[in-house]
């Protein structure tokens, strides 16, 4: 596949077959997903392929509360999440068969491989993720040109403490997401909806937009 037609179809895959991934597969999505970008060349990032039925069920009896107060939070106006009602659904049906998924992996960042610079601003940090979420989207991407769907998820970060000791992460390293991976029981999408560029690249300053809106 071309690159940019990779970019554009790899959209959150919540239904699955229940066909395993083969490893040698994903040796190769590994294999390339760590030529990512990330500071200082420190290569933080280490996987958990969990593929146990038992943890993938632990997994899921922690993600299943979690996912329901959100839920919650949507239908009472709390949560403002700005989804379809489609898409909300499906994420409901992906929480409530966690457990199904042919594997779950969780990517783990080792914190002294961080340097996040923003931590004295008057505002949540961001910046330590720039050495862990290129990596992950390169996973996905490579999973993607592999015919491998995949759903992010960053929901059991809240209860890190109980991921850590169900799976032998070590103090030094934290959970910076969950990454459903399988075969997908529908077809990718064609073409996933975005807001036109037009909308989101400024020139200069904030408020000047760099190209013209165009009628799609």
């Amino acid at each position: 596949m071309q690159l940019s037609e990779v970019m554009r179809t790899t959209g959150t895959c919540r239904y699955y077959r229940p066909d395993p991934v083969p490893d040698e597969v994903l040796y190769q999505a590994f294999d390339d997903a760590r030529f990512a970008p990330q500071g200082g060349n420190r290569q933080p990032v280490r996987w958990i392929v969990v593929r146990d039925p038992a943890r993938k069920q632990a997994l899921q009896d922690l993600y299943l509360p979690l996912w329901k107060a959100y839920l919650a939070g949507v239908g009472d106006g709390t949560v403002n999440v700005g989804a379809l009602p489609k898409t909300v659904r499906d994420a409901d049906y992906f929480a409530e068969h966690f457990a199904q998924v042919p594997a779950i992996v969780v990517a783990c960042a080792e914190l002294d491989g961080l340097h996040p610079t923003d931590v004295g601003l008057d505002r949540l940090s961001i910046v330590g993720g720039a050495s862990i979420y290129p990596t992950v989207q390169n996973f996905c991407l490579a999973l993607r040109n592999l015919g491998v769907g995949s759903a992010v998820t960053t929901l059991l970060c809240q209860v890190e403490p109980q991921v850590r000791e169900l799976l032998a992460i070590p103090a030094e390293f934290a959970t910076a997401a969950h990454i459903g991976i399988g075969y997908p029981e529908r077809q990718f999408p064609v073409k996933l909806t975005r807001r036109p560029v037009a909308e989101i690249v400024a020139v200069d300053t904030f408020d000047q937009p760099l190209f013209t809106p165009t009628a799609v």
